[in-house]
């Protein structure tokens, strides 16, 4: 059974063909294109269910891609970007993207990223995420643990959102601050640290803590049902 369609818009074909092995493998059905004009034309022809864009394209290039297309939809995008290249992620993520995955990459991790984005959007439209004990009405922005009620801060309901999104998925604090807060985050990681302290603080009932510290990685939002 399809998981759904996935575009790929990369100007590498080794990577390209690469990457659409992998779907395909995973159960996608995953269509590839080389240059950003081409991948536009694809992209409103096929309404893929996902999109994987490399940042760099010939013809256009993939952050004026992003753009265009987040203004025709909400059609889930993942960033290809280049090693260390801290200052094209957030231009990527400022310009609509979902995720970004860092050049080279291992493609299992693309497929796992696809999935949990996937899920996300999923989550988007019931606007009500459970995972565990822990349930986050995202249109009340209330949350419960283990059925008692939690209070949170903006920024912590924020960070959990990211986490609740994410499940299972090691997520860097850099990855933390761009998906949580659309601003620049004041105090970047020591900060991060201290408003995850208070949401594992907050959450943690009943001996259940499903934030975890992965150390010299950052954290996982762990969830044994998923």
């Amino acid at each position: 059974m399809s998981s759904g369609t996935v575009l790929i818009v990369e100007d590498d074909k080794r990577i390209a063909n690469w990457v659409k092995v992998y779907f395909e493998r995973a159960g996608f059905s995953a269509e590839v294109t080389y240059d950003g004009e081409s991948g536009l034309a694809l992209a409103r022809n096929l309404n893929p269910n996902l999109i994987i864009l490399d940042l760099m394209l010939p013809r256009l290039d993939g952050v004026e891609l992003c753009r265009i297309l987040r203004r025709e939809s909400d059609v889930p995008i993942i960033m290809l970007t280049a090693r260390e290249a801290h200052a094209e992620r957030i231009i990527g993520l400022d310009s609509g993207a979902d995720d970004y995955i860092v050049k080279p990459f291992d493609p299992e991790e693309v497929i796992a990223r696809a999935e949990a984005v996937l899920r996300r959007v999923k989550g988007r439209v019931q606007q009500v995420l459970t995972r565990g004990n822990i349930t986050l009405n995202e249109s009340t922005r209330t949350v419960t643990a283990n059925e008692e009620p939690v209070i949170l801060s903006e920024a912590q309901i924020a960070l959990l959102s990211t986490f609740m999104r994410h499940p299972n998925q090691v997520l860097t604090r850099e990855q933390l601050i761009s998906l949580s807060f659309s601003h620049e985050f004041c105090g970047f990681d020591r900060a991060i640290d201290s408003q995850v302290a208070r949401l594992r603080k907050q959450i943690g009932r009943g001996g259940s803590q499903p934030i975890q510290t992965v150390y010299g990685a950052g954290y996982k939002f762990v969830v044994e049902d998923q």
